[in-house]
């Protein structure tokens, strides 16, 4: 299976639309029809359902959408790679938040350091949630990532746990407890996910710790953050609160599931071996 018609068809199934998905991909609809049909007799399956009027995904279609998305994220991978490779000083690329403190960091690098397989790291800067997909898409080697992440095509494992902290305008009258509980944040547990889920705060437009701690000062919103956040980032007006019912903030250390680098594999020991790992003042990136 060639990469052309993959990518024929994830822009077909991305649009539901073969005159959206033949201007995407800047040619015309007859060229673009023709390949669709080419690729389902090829595979002798249907992969959408067609009417006058609209476009649907067939059961085999969604499979091959999933698929098609890794293959094709899986080769633009392989090409940047293999470009950083040949450069006169090749590097291992290590995603972190940008607003994250840098002591887990530098212990990390230090401990690598000294493994025979390291070699020079640089590290790629970026917001919230976008570490899986720059793993995905070649950009970075390995990614330091607070779950839950989508985990498609990667493998991780732990660096830190630690417990998390509400972060609460000052002014609030829970400010003068000791501690909370999800209950009293107004927090259900079947919505727990997108008060710790990086992409959610993305979503919401705040791309980086100050936005966010901001809002909560002006008390627009009520956020849990790992408890290291409450010792890097003090500010007047927002209360950091234990919440003891709350999952821990866990930091993993991500790459490709496909990647047989010994770098990698380096780094990742380097990560998973650090003594004290829940020390909270050893935490790079905030997550929420």
């Amino acid at each position: 299976m060639e990469s052309r018609p993959l990518r024929y068809f994830v822009a077909v199934a991305e649009e539901l639309n073969f005159t959206r998905a033949a201007e995407r991909l800047g040619i015309s609809s007859p060229p673009l029809s023709r390949a669709i049909r080419r690729l389902e007799v090829d595979l002798d399956v249907a992969l959408f359902e067609r009417t006058t009027h609209s476009v649907a995904l067939t059961p085999a279609g969604a499979v091959l959408l999933e698929e098609a998305r890794i293959a094709l994220d899986a080769l633009q991978a392989a090409e940047r790679r293999t470009r950083r490779a040949a450069g006169p000083e090749p590097k291992l690329v290590l995603a972190v938040k940008a607003d994250g403190g840098a002591d887990l960091l530098d212990a990390i690098l230090a401990r690598y350091s000294t493994d025979p397989a390291a070699r020079p790291v640089a590290i790629h800067l970026c917001e919230w949630g976008e570490q899986p997909q720059l793993l995905r898409q070649g950009e970075a080697d390995a990614a330091l990532v607070h779950e839950p992440f989508d985990r498609t095509g990667l493998d991780a494992e732990t660096v830190t746990v630690e417990p998390r902290v509400a972060a609460i305008p000052a002014a609030h009258p829970l400010a003068a407890r000791d501690d909370l509980r999800l209950a009293d944040l107004g927090i259900p547990h079947g919505e727990l996910r997108r008060y710790l889920d990086p992409r959610a705060a993305a979503r919401r437009g705040m791309h980086g710790l100050a936005p966010l701690l901001t809002l909560v000062e002006l008390g627009e919103l009520v956020q849990l953050l790992p408890e290291s956040v409450s010792v890097r980032y003090p500010r007047p007006g927002v209360a950091y609160r234990p919440v003891p019912d709350a999952p821990p903030a866990v930091l993993a250390i991500a790459w490709p599931q496909q990647s047989r680098s010994q770098a990698t594999a380096a780094l990742v020991r380097a990560a998973t071996s650090l003594e004290d790992r829940g020390r909270a003042s050893m935490i790079i990136e905030t997550g929420t």
